[in-house]
């Protein structure tokens, strides 16, 4: 079944958990039926909802026999030791005959690629987070043919891009939906060991946080939460601005629920398409809202909602997917022990040579101070940011000037925003052209700004380009990047597999706050819209910079000039115990993340790493003589372990 509105395809995509919903749903008023298999997709936390290798056999079968198309998921981060599974699988779903594969990695880019796997379609998971046509295009040329458009992108926007580029875009249309940028939360893998880029996210966002600021708490009670997004009344919205697949959210839903769900939305595009003058878009409304599992928005598609699209209903610590069981609770970062120590010690040195590299020190700073004490301390790199914290604002051009005057060895690199849009690349482009010879390369953190300036600059891909693979670090030297950031999501046998068979020189963040999520969403609004209930000062940041408070310690949140927010760990990254044990000679330099740091707080940090790096073998030593500023450090990801038995679960 094919539906077309004034020439342009609309296609209503369903989600399926187990075989009794599929079999449900092809007989239910949709076009598609998306569903994953065993292994490699982001529903990893509960196995009951995925497909056998049989059972996806079945479900194509009876999919084409009833006119339905089947699009499996592959679509979380694969590391290295899951990248030979990953071509099986790529095979297997090519020889059942998947009509599309919905993927995330550019590891699977790559392997398509390199074995010629081109008998399905390729979409972008909303994992990839695309953004802008840049990031669009590239994906266009290996192969993409449609899209999962970013959640934080409104109508109007989608319909540029479609426009722009001519490929298929996908939109959420109803379901559960994350606050944090696709791709762009680390919280649950830095503090449990489960990653939401790879299917296991304990989704701390639906934790009970206080909100602090200015000394005093907000009665703000889950500032993370969404709503469901609702588009029922916007159908022709969604057709007006060339979405052609409106997908539901839901493969952990029941069947009933699903099968309801699905044949109210088939219903509605049907009465619009027969009659679009007299459509009702109400029709159905009051049933969908009477069976909500929260309360509804339409998140970005109209604009930035934003504390609208905060929901409040159902809510309550560690509710489960607002079924009321109890899933997971505040949790603290993991702290250094020395059992800690040892085992990432033991990891790194049962699996890499001896063979070392220099290793030099680099430094992203905040603003034109901290630049200059980096200079004078003769730090080798510094990443200045496009995205600079509030109260800071981006160093001018005089003092970027007398930065690149006064240096010697030191580099000096722009770091570019995270998400970039269209807007914000003209801004880029107008700088560069008449600056960019006043740097020695870029940091990037988009597929678009690779794309769009790897001829033109050195580049160094940052930590959420999420490279987490051989695979997908020859994909982005292919489009000549130079060297990679690693994930801060790496588990320690993880490291020392990447560090081990790495085709590219890379970069390790070694100290500082954590970014573990990256928002749309202005937290800072809750001071304006909610009332203070105490008095109670921050205990490791000035009282200007908001906090989100469990029992389990305070994650402060910056706000920058794009009013985007970065929500950070509490505690510091400290990889200070095990430095001298990261001998690889492709990992060459190790990152200070500065920008959060007070002056005086970031002068003595680099001097215990320049220290170091002189003297490494003492470093174990010089940690256990640290006191840190933040709540206590953390080896982050490092302290857990990945079990190559396909379960992920922290040790």
């Amino acid at each position: 079944m094919t539906r077309y509105f004034n020439g342009k395809k609309v296609e209503l995509l369903a989600p399926a958990g187990t075989m009794e919903i599929f079999r449900n749903l092809v007989q239910a008023n949709c076009d598609a039926i998306y569903l994953g298999g065993k292994s490699l997709n982001m529903r990893m936390i509960r196995r009951g909802y995925n497909f056998s290798d049989e059972d996806l056999k079945e479900a194509i079968k009876l999919g084409h026999e009833t006119g339905k198309k089947v699009y499996l998921t592959l679509n979380n981060m694969l590391n290295d030791f899951e990248l030979d599974e990953a071509i099986e699988t790529l095979h297997f779903y090519q020889d059942i005959h998947a009509d599309g594969l919905i993927i995330a990695d550019p590891a699977i880019l790559q392997l398509c690629k390199e074995y010629q796997l081109n008998q399905f379609e390729l979409h972008s998971s909303i994992m990839m987070n695309v953004h802008n046509i840049e990031f669009v295009n590239k994906l266009k040329e290996y192969g993409v043919t449609r899209v999962v458009l970013s959640r934080e992108m409104d109508l109007k926007t989608a319909k540029q891009l479609q426009t722009e580029t001519g490929l298929e875009t996908e939109y959420f249309m109803h379901g559960d939906m994350c606050t944090v940028n696709g791709g762009n939360c680390y919280y649950s893998s830095v503090v449990l060991g489960n990653s939401s880029n790879r299917g296991r996210c304990f989704k701390p966002c639906r934790w009970a946080h206080q909100v602090k600021k200015d000394g005093s708490i907000y009665s703000a009670q889950y500032p993370l939460a969404a709503k469901d997004m609702y588009m029922y009344e916007n159908i022709p919205e969604l057709i007006q601005n060339n979405i052609t697949s409106f997908k539901i959210e839901g493969r952990m839903r029941e069947s009933d629920f699903i099968v309801n769900l699905v044949n109210i939305y088939g219903e509605a595009i049907d009465r619009y398409m027969e009659d679009p003058l007299s459509f009702d878009r109400k029709k159905h409304a009051d049933e969908l809202f009477e069976n909500r599992k929260r309360d509804f928005s339409t998140a970005y598609a109209f604009g930035n909602p934003g504390l609208d699209f905060i929901n409040t209903r159902y809510e309550g610590t560690g509710k489960f997917y607002s079924t009321g069981k109890m899933f997971s609770t505040p949790t603290e970062e993991p702290v250094i022990t020395e059992t800690t120590i040892q085992k990432v010690k033991d990891s790194l040195n049962q699996n890499l040579s001896t063979d070392t590299a220099e290793h030099t020190l680099s430094v992203k700073v905040n603003n034109y101070e901290q630049a200059k004490l980096c200079l004078e301390m003769g730090v080798n790199r510094i990443y200045i940011p496009c995205e600079v914290y509030a109260p800071d604002s981006f160093m001018t051009l005089s003092q970027l000037q007398e930065l690149v005057n006064s240096k010697s060895h030191t580099e000096i690199y722009l770091d570019l925003p995270q998400m970039m849009n269209e807007q914000q690349f003209e801004m880029i482009d107008q700088y560069v052209e008449r600056n960019g010879y006043l740097f020695d390369g870029l940091l990037v953190s988009n597929l678009g700004a690779v794309s769009k300036y790897a001829e033109k600059f050195p580049l160094i891909t940052n930590f959420n380009v999420n490279a987490y693979n051989q695979k997908a670090l020859e994909f982005y030297k292919s489009l000549g990047v130079k060297e990679a950031t690693v994930s801060i999501e790496m588990k320690h046998n993880e490291l020392a597999k990447f560090l081990e068979n790495t085709i590219m020189p890379l970069e390790i963040i070694v100290h500082g706050p954590l970014k573990v999520m990256y928002l749309d969403l202005n937290l800072y609004e809750n001071t304006r819209k909610f009332e203070p209930v105490e008095k109670s000062d921050n205990q490791f940041v000035s009282n200007d910079v908001l906090v989100l408070m469990t029992d389990k310690g305070e994650n402060p949140v910056y706000i920058d000039q794009y009013m985007k927010n970065h929500l950070y760990t509490s505690k510091e990254l400290c990889l200070l115990p095990i430095l001298e044990d990261l001998h690889s000679n492709k990992l060459l330099r190790y990152r200070i993340e500065g920008q959060t740091y007070t002056k005086d707080e970031l002068q003595s940090v680099i001097s215990i790493y320049q220290d170091a790096l002189k003297n490494i073998s003492q470093s174990l030593d010089a940690f256990k003589q640290q006191q840190s500023v933040r709540a206590g450090y953390t080896l982050g990801s490092l302290s857990f372990h990945y079990l190559k038995s396909k379960s992920e679960v922290p040790v």
